[in-house]
């Protein structure tokens, strides 16, 4: 079977990437690479210890994340549907030394129940940033999620927020403020051909299309309690992990906000038990 144009487009956006965030410009590694890495604030200020557990870091990306949690102690099991990200990741895990502690898995995450050993037996499935969105069906997202935990097994999801996806810059107000970009409930791909990257910010892609999609906060939740999760709770944060809109400003932990007043959500996360 041939693969949607939308998933082409977007694998091969993703898997240029990896250049770009593990060159010059990209990520800071230093950090781990020091045996210290760390989260975003919202995601130290929020999870609980992983000492010990068990985790599935599905859209893991290149794994920086994943072997932050490994380095403190956790067994990650990291999941992309970008090859060249998943050789990044093992290659990464052999120089820090915590090969035996991750593994890394290339498959699509709609294929996730097939190609990660002994689902249902994950302590926490963790999933971060600009994740869902590249995917069409939440519902379906939402029962992969449940079937890779353990009863009592958690999710821990933190995202931009569906009703900051409404604006883009493209279409900005004279005093900067983004403009309408997409309709809150629409269950229409977005298409997408900025060419820049949102962590290199002089990088320009050659696969700068993409498709992406807003879930609505309500489809999210209703599609994880539907899955057979109880919601511990949800928070709506007025900061994002990257500069999500030209006007937002930096702050000392590194997250990006609006400069004057809080207009408007632009992440959430939230918790999730398998019951």
């Amino acid at each position: 079977m041939s693969e949607p144009e939308w998933y082409r487009a977007n694998r091969a956006s993703w898997d240029e990437r990896v250049g770009v965030h593990i060159g010059a410009g990209g990520y800071d590694l230093s950090g781990l690479r020091a045996g210290r890495g760390r989260l975003n604030a919202i995601e130290e200020a929020e999870l609980p210890p992983v000492e010990g557990k068990r985790i599935l870091h599905l859209q893991c990306h290149f794994g920086r994340d994943s072997l932050t949690l490994a380095q403190r102690g956790a067994e990650v099991f990291g999941l992309d549907f970008s090859r060249r990200a998943i050789e990044v990741a093992c290659n990464l895990a052999g120089e820090l030394g915590l090969a035996e502690r991750t593994s890394f898995i290339h498959a699509d995450l709609y294929d996730a129940v097939q190609a990660v050993p002994t689902p249902h037996r994950f302590d926490m499935v963790f999933v971060t940033w600009g994740a869902i969105c590249w995917l069409p069906d939440i519902t379906r997202w939402a029962q992969i999620v449940a079937a890779m935990l353990r009863p009592g097994g958690l999710l821990y999801l933190a995202e931009g927020h569906p009703t900051a996806g409404v604006f883009d810059d493209t279409t900005s107000s004279p005093d900067g403020m983004p403009g309408l970009f997409a309709p809150y409930f629409s269950r229409d791909p977005i298409l997408d051909t900025d060419p820049r990257d949102y962590v290199n910010v002089e990088a320009r892609l050659t696969n700068a299309t993409s498709y992406n999609w807003i879930h609505t906060l309500g489809d999210i939740v209703t599609s994880l309690i539907a899955a057979g999760m109880t919601l511990n709770w949800l928070h709506e944060h007025a900061a994002v992990t990257w500069r999500m809109f030209r006007i937002l400003v930096e702050d000392d932990g590194g997250l990006y906000r609006w400069p004057d007043k809080p207009w408007l959500p632009l992440a959430f996360s939230l918790s999730a038990t398998r019951r």
